[in-house]
């Protein structure tokens, strides 16, 4: 049913108006939902700046443990959900408030118009109206007052009193009277026609194509507003897949986490590659009784034998709480005597003096410098030869110094042949420059070269020294228990020592290849391949698309970034194939 069957214009405008006011409650809804969206977001962000491990903190070197590095993970993809909320509220506002406030400003002003040519339309027909009702009133006016004049004129005719000419003036008075009347009926008929054209103009043409404008309008109206409807729902819509990503990344990061390969890396970065301490030697007393009274040496024991009885009933400790050395009266890598059976007889070791031989043993095994583990806390600490440290953390340091060396003697040598080709260049073009001004740098270089060989010669003997005195330590990383201690952390097969070799040159031993490595550097950022890459080429790791990595080196300039999997796999992508995130 079309609005211009209605002439009720109250009813029409006060609706078209709830429904303006409608559109412009839906806007501010809006605007506050986006307000919780941007609040919500940066809650968010604080939340995870909050957790997050600050550069170079004992956190962010914890990452290497994969359940430190999910909890990390989880952070920045809480990161990156946070942005997904402030891309909904950013796009609701653009999509929705700013637009239907647009169109709201538009319809206004064409409601407005249409409400104003209603007016003019009534107006006008009012205005006929009253021409209509004056002209009307003038016709009875005047016709009452010929209706007077006749009277009057007939009743000075019947008058015998009344002159020729009384009678002949109210007889004209009486006609003009009514030829007045008859024009007023003649304008009050014209203008009887005139308003009922216009009423059936305004009622059945101007009324209803205003009305079908006003219609249309309101139409429209809902129709955009539903569009808006639609809108909130599909602003968040778009953006789910990639809050799908961010809580698939979440759950990778715990399905990631290894509570295996946790335990590995904390012993690797931990293991001293100290012996176990071995079984205290049972000191057979009753051998003094059956010697001669003079002899009188085993009855009371002093030096190393008597350290000996003292830790018989001390529990070693592989860890504390300050991760110190492990206490423990005998050298840690000396090769325990052979027992002699309980009451039995006297080893063929001991000849003469048992007390001599056991003396000479012990000072044969133990390492001059270090006599016993707490002798490590009162000596001076050697931290350019890194003395101070375990067997395995001395090598793992050594090895990482000259690794060091290596990089800044390899910058070096690049910049000398730069430079010897430069000064190849200016002796053939004395134009493009003196030779003689490289000089300088050239015997810098050298000098430098010369002293990074030096460092890197003394660090490679000390290495040489920690990781080259006796046969190899076997090391098996496959059994992880409490009984015993760590499985994979101490010898599971320990090859003999033949005795005519000084034992002090067999006390650190090699290390299976598989624990050569280097401790994993923390990583500096995240990143999230763009595209897939094969990783094909030497050096490089292969990813998917989507697919989340720890930044362990940033782009030098060369357009290759080092990155790394959760499993520890290691290699360069190339930067633009991927967003990266470095920690602030």
């Amino acid at each position: 049913r079309m609005w211009h069957s209605e002439d009720q214009c109250d009813i029409i405008d006060k609706h078209t108006q709830s429904g303006l006011d409608l559109v412009e409650k839906y806007v501010k809804f809006v605007k506050e939902r986006t307000e919780i969206e941007q609040n919500y977001a940066k809650q968010l962000r604080n939340l995870s700046k909050k957790y997050s491990p600050k550069r170079g903190s004992k956190e962010e070197q914890e990452c290497r443990f994969s359940n430190h590095q999910a909890f990390l993970d989880i952070l920045n993809e809480m990161n990156d959900y946070a942005g997904q909320r402030e891309l909904i509220a950013e796009n609701m506002m653009i999509n929705i408030c700013i637009e239907l406030t647009k169109y709201l400003q538009e319809l206004k002003q064409e409601r407005k118009m249409h409400l104003s040519e209603v007016k003019k339309a009534q107006q006008y027909l009012e205005g006929t109206y009253k021409h209509l009702d004056n002209s009307k009133k003038r016709f009875e006016r005047e016709w009452r007052e010929a209706e007077k004049a006749a009277q009057y004129a007939e009743k000075t005719d019947q008058d015998l009193n009344a002159t020729k000419a009384d009678v002949e003036k109210a007889k004209q008075q009486a006609h003009m009277r009514t030829h007045i009347a008859e024009e007023c009926k003649n304008d009050y008929a014209s203008q009887l026609q005139k308003y009922n054209k216009e009423q059936n103009q305004f009622y059945f043409t101007d009324m209803p194509l205003i009305f079908n404008r006003l219609q249309d309008m309101d139409e429209r109206r809902i129709k955009k507003l539903a569009q808006g409807y639609i809108l909130f729902a599909d602003t968040e819509r778009h953006v789910m897949p990639i809050i799908g990503k961010c809580l698939e990344g979440i759950t990778r990061a715990g399905t990631n986490v290894n509570e295996r390969n946790d335990s590995v890396v904390l012993i690797e970065q931990h293991k001293s590659g100290f012996e176990r301490p071995g079984d205290v030697e049972f000191e057979d007393y009753s051998q003094g009784i059956n010697r001669a009274s003079s002899d009188s040496s085993l009855s009371t024991p002093k030096g190393p034998l008597e350290l000996l009885g003292r830790n018989k009933n001390k529990t070693f400790r592989l860890f504390n709480k300050k991760s110190k050395l492990p206490s423990s009266s005998l050298s840690p890598f000396s090769t325990p005597p052979t027992p002699s059976p309980a009451n039995g007889p006297p080893s063929p070791k001991f000849g003469r003096d048992p007390l001599s031989y056991c003396l000479k043993e012990i000072n044969k095994t133990v390492k001059p410098r270090i006599s016993s583990f707490r002798t490590l806390k009162r000596t001076s600490v050697d931290s350019e030869g890194f003395t101070h440290l375990p067997p395995e953390q001395r090598r793992k340091r050594l090895q990482q110094k000259i690794d060091d060396i290596s990089k800044e003697l390899q910058k070096e040598m690049d910049q000398s042949e730069a430079l010897g080709k430069m000064k190849d260049v200016y002796e053939k073009n004395p134009q493009m420059g003196d030779p003689a001004s490289l000089a300088p740098q050239i015997t810098q270089t050298a000098q430098n070269m010369e002293r990074l060989r030096g460092e890197l010669n003394k660090y490679e003997s000390w290495l040489a020294e920690a990781g080259g005195r006796g046969d190899s330590i076997r090391y098996s990383t496959h059994s992880l228990n409490n009984n015993g201690a760590l499985a994979c952390c101490f010898p599971t097969t320990l090859v003999s020592i033949s005795e005519d070799t000084d034992s002090s040159q067999a006390i650190y031993s090699e290390f299976d290849d598989e624990f050569e490595e280097e401790e994993l550097a923390a990583p500096i950022g995240q990143c999230t391949a763009l595209y897939s890459f094969p990783g094909s080429s030497e050096g490089t790791i292969s990813m998917q698309e989507g697919e989340v990595l720890s930044v362990v080196e940033e782009d030098k300039g060369d357009g290759w970034t080092r990155v790394r999997r959760n499993n520890g796999d290691e290699g360069y992508i190339p930067t633009s194939y991927a967003t990266i995130t470095l920690n602030k």
